[in-house]
C-alpha cells in the first residue's frame, strides 16, 4: 500500500512539473497572486501530506485565488 502511496504522489509531482513547463508559458506572463505560486504550494503539500490531504490543501488554496483577496505569502502548514 506505501508503494502505492509513493507512486502517487511522484505521478501527481511530475503532472505538476509538466505543467508548470509545458503549460503556464502559454497562458502568458505569471500573475499568481500568492507566494509560493499554486503549482508549488500543491507540489509540497502533496509531498508533505500525501495525494489526498495535499489536494485538499490545494483546492482550499485555489479557492481564494479571486480578485477580493489579496493574496501574498501563504505558505504550506
Amino acid at each position: 500500500m506505501k508503494n502505492i502511496s509513493v507512486i502517487a504522489k511522484k505521478t501527481a509531482v511530475f503532472l505538476l512539473d509538466a505543467f508548470k513547463i509545458c503549460v503556464r508559458p502559454l497562458l502568458g506572463p505569471a500573475a499568481c497572486r500568492f507566494y509560493p505560486s499554486c503549482t508549488q504550494y500543491s507540489k509540497e503539500a502533496i509531498l508533505k501530506y500525501g495525494l489526498l490531504k495535499g489536494s485538499y490543501l490545494t483546492v482550499k488554496r485555489l479557492l481564494k485565488c479571486h480578485p477580493l483577496h489579496a493574496g501574498g505569502y501563504d505558505p504550506v502548514p
